[in-house]
C-alpha cells in the first residue's frame, strides 16, 4: 500500500525510456522536499508484488540511479542490494533523503511535493511555505548539546513503562532496551537528545531553551467577549502528555454539559464532546509548527471555542479535504502520541471529530488558516433536538461503523439531503465514492433514496421513525412527492399569477431547489401553466386543472 514515505513502481518504468525516468526523478523530487520516502521499483500495480521469477541485473540498477541523479537536483538517493520476494521475484528499493536546507528539483527547475500518497506540483505562491515547511519536518530531528545522562532518569522510566504498556506497539519494540526504545523514537541520537527528546523528556529549564516549546494560553469570555478567566502554561515544567491531562483536568468550561429532563437515552450531552477536545488539542500539539514563536491559544465563549496552533496548514491541506488527506508537519511526535494512545491514527483524527459532532446533532468545525497559524472553531450548540433523539435511538439499536454514524447525523439533522450535497459535506471527490458511506444503511433499512442521479436523495426510513416511538414532529422535507405536489397546486390556486419565490415562502421547510423541481414537472405535465419572462415566470393552475378544482 502506497503511503506519504512509500511509492512502488513496476520494472517498466525504468525500460521505457525517457518517460519512466522523468516519471521517477518527479516522485524523487516530491519525497526529497517533504520527508523522504522509498522507491520500490519491481513490483505490480495489481498485485503489489513483483512477478514471478522475476529477474534484476545490477546493471540496471546502477543505471537507473545514474540517470536519476542527472534527473535532479538537490536530491540524496541510496539503493539497495537486489532483494527477492517470497514469490521468487527480484526488486529493489531506492531510498531518497529529505534535502536539508534547499529546495529539490527536477533538471527541467520543476518543483514537487508529496502529499499523502500522490506527487503534486508546487506553485509560486507556495514556494515560501515550502521553504519554511523543509526547516519544520527537520526540528524534531536536530540534536542538542545535551547527553542522555543530563536528563532525569525519572521521565525516561516513566515513558518506557507507557511505552510498553501500550497496546498499540509491537512486541518487537517492547523487547527493546530502554536506550534502543528512545532511538527507535528519535528521542536520542549518539547520546545526544534531539529536539523531540528535549521536549518529552528534559527539565523545565532545558524545554525552555528549545526553539519553541509549547506554551498554551486559556481564555474563558462572556456573552460581551469580556475576557472572565486565564490560565497560562509556559513555565516548561510538563511535557506534552503532562500538559495535555493539566489542560483536560483544568479547562473547567470545556466539561460542561446541557441537562435534558428523562426520555432522551442520555440525561446530560457535552457542549463539546470530550473526544474532540482531546483531538483538538493533540492536532495542535502534533502539527503546530516549532519554529514560530507563538502560544497555542484556546478561547471559550457561551456558545463556541476556538483553538488556534502556530503554523498554517500544511501544502495541499484545506479546510475542504482535511476529512481525507494526510500530511504530518512532525512525524516523530505524532508517532510517540500515537502509540501513547493519546491520539488517533493517521488521518483518522477528523473522521473521529465528525463522528462525535455528527451524533451529537452539532455544527462541523469551521477550519481557518494563514501563513501564521491554523485555528479551529466548534459550536457548543445543538442543531435540531429530534436529530439528537434519533441519532440516539439509532446508535442504541444499529451497530454502525464511524461512516454509517457520519452519515446518518448529517441525514438525520437535514431530513433530506441531496446527494450532491452530501458528497460535498463530506468532502468526496466524486458521488460514485459515497456508495461506500450509504450501501449498508439503506440495507439496514435505516435510510431510503429518493430520486436518481443528481436529484438522488436520502432520507431517515419513515417505517425506522415509526419503529422508534419518538413521536418526532413530521417535516415537509420529508413527505411523498404527490403530496408535495398536491400543496404546491393548493397554494397555486389560491394565489394564481405567483413566483416562485412567492411559493417558497409560503410553503416552509421545503429547499427552494426542490420547489422548483416540482413545479416544472407539473408544467411538463400540463397541470399548471406559466406566464412572463424567464425571470419574471408566474405560475397559475393549467385550465383543465381549473375546471377540476372548481367542479
Amino acid at each position: 500500500m502506497e503511503t506519504q514515505v512509500i511509492e512502488y513502481k513496476s520494472l517498466q518504468k525504468i525500460k521505457t525510456g525517457d518517460k519512466g525516468f522523468k516519471e521517477l526523478a518527479k516522485t524523487c523530487v516530491c519525497f526529497a522536499n517533504a520527508q523522504g520516502g522509498k522507491i520500490i521499483i519491481g513490483f505490480q500495480d495489481k498485485t503489489q508484488e513483483p512477478p514471478a521469477n522475476q529477474k534484476i541485473p545490477q546493471k540496471d540498477i546502477n543505471d537507473t540511479l545514474e540517470r536519476l541523479r542527472g534527473l535532479t537536483f538537490s536530491v540524496g538517493l541510496s539503493p539497495s542490494d537486489i532483494l527477492k520476494h517470497s514469490n521468487g521475484g527480484e526488486y529493489f528499493e531506492i531510498l531518497v533523503y529529505p534535502s536539508q536546507k534547499v529546495v529539490a528539483t527536477t533538471s527541467e527547475g520543476k518543483i514537487y511535493i508529496r502529499i499523502a500518497d500522490k506527487c503534486e506540483p508546487v506553485r509560486g505562491e507556495d514556494l515560501q511555505r515550502i521553504v519554511a515547511e523543509k526547516d519544520a519536518f527537520q526540528w524534531e530531528l536536530v540534536q542538542r548539546n545535551l547527553g542522555i545522562e543530563q536528563t532525569p532518569s525519572t521521565n525516561i522510566t516513566k515513558l518506557i513503562e507507557n511505552i510498553k504498556g501500550s497496546d498499540r506497539i509491537k512486541e518487537s519494540i517492547r523487547e527493546k532496551s530502554e536506550y534502543e526504545i528512545l532511538e527507535h523514537y528519535h528521542l536520542v541520537e549518539n547520546g545526544k537528545l534531539t529536539n523531540l527528546g528535549v521536549l518529552w523528556l528534559g527539565t523545565a529549564n532545558q524545554r525552555a531553551k528549545l526553539s519553541y516549546p509549547i506554551t498554551v494560553q486559556y481564555l474563558v469570555f462572556d456573552a460581551m467577549e469580556n475576557k472572565t478567566r486565564k490560565l497560562l502554561w509556559d513555565s516548561h515544567d510538563l511535557n506534552p502528555q503532562e500538559l495535555l491531562y493539566a489542560i483536560e483536568r483544568e479547562a473547567i468550561e470545556l466539561n460542561y454539559s446541557y441537562e435534558f429532563p428523562e426520555g432522551l437515552f442520555r440525561n446530560q450531552v457535552r457542549h463539546y464532546p470530550k473526544e474532540v477536545i482531546r483531538e483538538l488539542l493533540v492536532n495542535a500539539f502534533a502539527h503546530k509548527s516549532y519554529l514560530i514563536s507563538s502560544d497555542i491559544t484556546i478561547e471559550v465563549y457561551p456558545d463556541r471555542m476556538r483553538i488556534s496552533s502556530p503554523g498554517s496548514l500544511p501544502l495541499g491541506i484545506n479546510s475542504e479535504n482535511i476529512l481525507h488527506q494526510k500530511h504530518r508537519r512532525n512525524p516523530h511526535l505524532i508517532k510517540l502520541m500515537h502509540d501513547l494512545k493519546l491520539m488517533e491514527g493517521e488521518g483518522s483524527g477528523y473522521d473521529l471529530i465528525y463522528e462525535k459532532l455528527s451524533t451529537d446533532a452539532k455544527p462541523f468545525p469551521t477550519i481557518e488558516s494563514d501563513y501564521n497559524k491554523v485555528s479551529v472553531t466548534i459550536e457548543s450548540r445543538i442543531v435540531d433536538m429530534q436529530a439528537l433523539r434519533l441519532t440516539d435511538y439509532i446508535s442504541k439499536h444499529f451497530n454502525l461503523t464511524q461512516r454509517e454514524r457520519i452519515l446518518v447525523g448529517i441525514v438525520a439533522r437535514h431530513q433530506k439531503i441531496l446527494s450532491t450535497e452530501l458528497t460535498k459535506i463530506l468532502q468526496l471527490p466524486e458521488e460514485d465514492r459515497l456508495r461506500n458511506w450509504y450501501s449498508k444503511l439503506i440495507e439496514k433499512n435505516i435510510l431510503l433514496t429518493h430520486g436518481k442521479g443528481k436529484g438522488n436523495a436520502f432520507l431517515i426510513n419513515p417505517k425506522l421513525l415509526s419503529d422508534s416511538k419518538l413521536n418526532l414532529s413530521p417535516s415537509l422535507k420529508t413527505v411523498e412527492p404527490y403530496v408535495l405536489e398536491q400543496l404546491i397546486l393548493t397554494d397555486i390556486k389560491n394565489y394564481p399569477n405567483a413566483t416562485i419565490g412567492d411559493i417558497d415562502k409560503r410553503i416552509k421547510d421545503v429547499s427552494k431547489k426542490e420547489l422548483q423541481k416540482v413545479i416544472y414537472k407539473l408544467v411538463d405535465n400540463g397541470e399548471v401553466a406559466a406566464t412572463g419572462s424567464k425571470t419574471y415566470r408566474k405560475y397559475l393552475l393549467a385550465e383543465k386543472k381549473r375546471n377540476e378544482k372548481e367542479r
